[in-house]
């Protein structure tokens, strides 16, 4: 798998992942990311997005409800995997670049990998 540096232009204060950029939402952007891994996120993004639409047209239709329901876990499960998928990621690239840093990103990082770990786990 072949990791795909990302452009950090225009952010000037350090978060947990080592990646310079605050903490606005949507500014910061991961150390690297794998290309394969990436592609396999999109595909099942794109797939889950259909999920959706089907379960939409099942409410739409007065669908059976335990039919409903296990359309419903599917798209869990499905969110699953690319949380899965991006939590390797971000520990194999940002977490071990801020990590490997030892100073206050590492301290930053140890919490945020608590707070997502615990956060995953609902």
């Amino acid at each position: 798998m072949e990791a795909v540096p990302a452009i950090h232009r225009g952010h000037s204060s350090p978060c947990g992942c080592g990646v310079a950029g605050g903490s606005k939402v949507g500014s910061r952007k991961a150390v690297a990311v794998d290309a394969e891994g990436k592609d396999r996120n999109l595909k099942r993004l794109r797939r889950i997005e259909g999920q959706v639409r089907g379960l939409q047209k099942m409410v739409e239709d007065d669908r059976y409800c335990a039919d409903i329901m296990v359309q419903i876990s599917s798209v869990h499960e499905a969110l699953r995997a690319v949380g899965r998928e991006l939590m390797r990621n971000h520990l194999k690239h940002c977490a071990a670049s801020a990590i490997r840093s030892g100073n206050a990103e590492a301290d930053a990082m140890y919490d945020e990998i608590v707070d997502l770990m615990y956060r995953s786990g609902r």
